[in-house]
């Protein structure tokens, strides 16, 4: 008798085990639940859309890039026409045309600086660029980071490292129309 209710509880904490395994599988598995599934304009009309809504901004936290276009930028409300230098104390207009004039020369108003800025944002247009390599020696020695992206990620970075009081400074070259970012203020 007793040999038997051990053999009915065995079965019942196996069937037990098998329904909790059989869940699992199911949640994991499910291709509405799975992290390997995507979006696709099915799913979603405005997936391929970009807007960022800047609810507030926290006092004191510096200048932030609020949108950007072909054109140029928008830079806590001043519109910059072509490719800018952002700078902790000021924004101005960057003679550079694309990645190309990105040289010692160009980015020496940087290291310049005071106080003297840790990362230097370079946003080199629609795609990343390669910077040469003198000029990234250069700010190495005077002891600036720098971030080279894409304009739009470079914006982002730009934003995030300012929102973290860091001393951050932008040299940045508007992407073509078809990254143009879209704002929209809540």
């Amino acid at each position: 008798m007793r040999a038997q209710g051990h053999c009915c509880q065995r079965s019942v904490t196996t069937m037990v085990l098998v329904l909790i395994l059989f869940t699992c599988l199911f949640l994991f598995c499910s291709p509405s639940l799975c992290r390997a599934h995507r979006l696709g304009p099915s799913d979603d009309e405005m997936y391929q859309r970009t807007t960022v809504s800047v609810m507030q901004k926290e006092p004191g936290s510096g200048v932030m890039i609020t949108s950007y276009s072909s054109h140029g930028f928008n830079i806590d409300g001043n519109r910059v026409f072509g490719p800018c230098a952002v700078l902790p104390p000021a924004i101005l207009q960057w003679n550079v045309a694309s990645y190309k004039d990105i040289t010692e020369e160009s980015v020496s108003l940087f290291h310049m600086l005071e106080p003297r800025i840790e990362i230097l944002v370079l946003g080199t247009g629609a795609r990343l660029e390669r910077i040469n390599p003198s000029v990234l020696t250069l700010l190495k020695k005077k002891g600036i980071a720098v971030e080279v992206q894409d304009t739009p990620n470079a914006c982002a970075t730009f934003n995030f490292l300012t929102s973290e009081r860091r001393v951050t400074a932008a040299g940045l070259i508007p992407p073509p129309i078809s990254t143009a970012l879209e704002l929209t203020n809540e």
